[in-house]
């Protein structure tokens, strides 16, 4: 109960803070009126003089006249401040619904490339994990799961069922597909895996390696798509900075050589800003871990934003209830000394 009664003014906005000049009035009248009927004798209220009243042993009645005063100023101020309509940001925090998340997809290059071992054990296993630690964090959300090479598919659609989505992401190996790096396939079927009853919060997440080298979409253009669709998409660059052991395929089998970290961070910044997301470079499994929890926040921050885009309630239950229960001593006050003078 006690929460619904605070009045702790420095909590509080207001709609209609202009009244609040009026507070400065307050001890101007009630000091007036005290002095003026201080010494005051023959009314009803006050039948004696302040000094009459002392030499008569009536020492207790100044504290009353003093608590009728105080209690008066205290119910007008009260009755100003509601009148201002105060409202408070954060008496009452913002509740997620969780039949109202977000729809997030995740399309994560599988290339030949992203088995370079910049990252421990290499930059896929680094990738997979932290996409299960990310779902891990999801709460009622429904998460989704794009692969892509030279072209892509849908590993899952979005779902709840967290458990299936983190064994299929760890399924994800390279070589099942043709060869190369469709950025904007695995971002075009991310697109379409965002369904029309989706929510209004859409998200993807795209992560490569690399430059788009194949496929039949261009990633601008699916990313243009992506903006029609309403859906942020965030884009993050893997890879270490200058030269890492990549597999490359020989006559005698795969072998490791140190190859440039070749990411094409432009197009990859370009999709993020198109779609009003943001890009992010990755050069270890930290900085990885990192940005999926940055991405949360982004998306934490843009929901609470829609939360709060209605006005906030007036809140002025607690400065009435005051202000009436100053009003209320003010007269029980008033009926005490009143018997007090008799």
């Amino acid at each position: 109960m006690s929460r619904y009664l605070n009045i702790l003014i420095w909590e509080y906005q207001f709609y209609s803070p202009g009244w609040l000049w009026l507070l400065l009035i307050v001890p101007v009248v009630f000091t007036a009126d005290y002095l003026l009927k201080r010494n005051s004798s023959g009314h009803l209220q006050f039948s004696r003089g302040e000094s009459e009243q002392s030499e008569m042993g009536t020492s207790w009645v100044r504290y009353f006249r003093w608590g009728i005063v105080v209690s008066q100023a205290f119910a007008m101020a009260c009755l100003i401040v509601a009148m201002a309509k105060p409202y408070n940001p954060s008496f009452d925090p913002p509740r997620i619904d969780y039949k109202n998340g977000i729809d997030i997809i995740l399309s994560i290059d599988i290339s030949g490339s992203m088995l370079a071992q910049d990252f421990l054990p290499n930059r896929l296993e680094a990738a997979k994990n932290v996409a299960q630690i990310f779902v891990d964090s999801r709460k009622g959300d429904r998460v989704g799961l794009v692969a892509y090479e030279g072209e892509a598919y849908t590993v899952c659609p979005a779902t709840l069922d967290y458990p299936m989505l983190k064994r299929e992401i760890a399924k994800l190996e390279p070589g099942n597909l043709e060869p190369g790096t469709a950025i904007g396939n695995g971002l075009g079927v991310a697109v379409t895996r965002l369904r029309s009853d989706s929510l209004k919060s859409k998200v993807i997440i795209l992560l490569t390696d690399g430059s788009n080298n194949a496929g039949s979409i261009e990633p601008m253009d699916a990313a243009r798509l992506a903006k029609n669709k309403n859906c942020r998409v965030y884009t993050i660059g893997v890879g270490s900075t200058g030269l890492a052991p990549t597999p490359v395929m020989t006559p005698s089998g795969v072998s490791y050589e140190n190859l440039p970290v070749e990411i094409d961070e432009a197009t990859l910044k370009a999709i993020a800003d198109e779609t009003g997301g943001k890009y992010f470079r990755a050069k270890d499994e930290q900085s990885l871990n990192t940005i999926y929890a940055d991405i949360d926040k982004l998306e934490k921050r843009k929901m609470e934003d829609t939360h709060f885009g209605a006005e906030p309630p007036v809140t002025i239950f607690p400065f009435l209830f005051w202000g009436l229960f100053f009003l209320q001593g003010s007269w029980l006050l008033k009926t005490i000394k009143f018997k007090l003078d008799d």
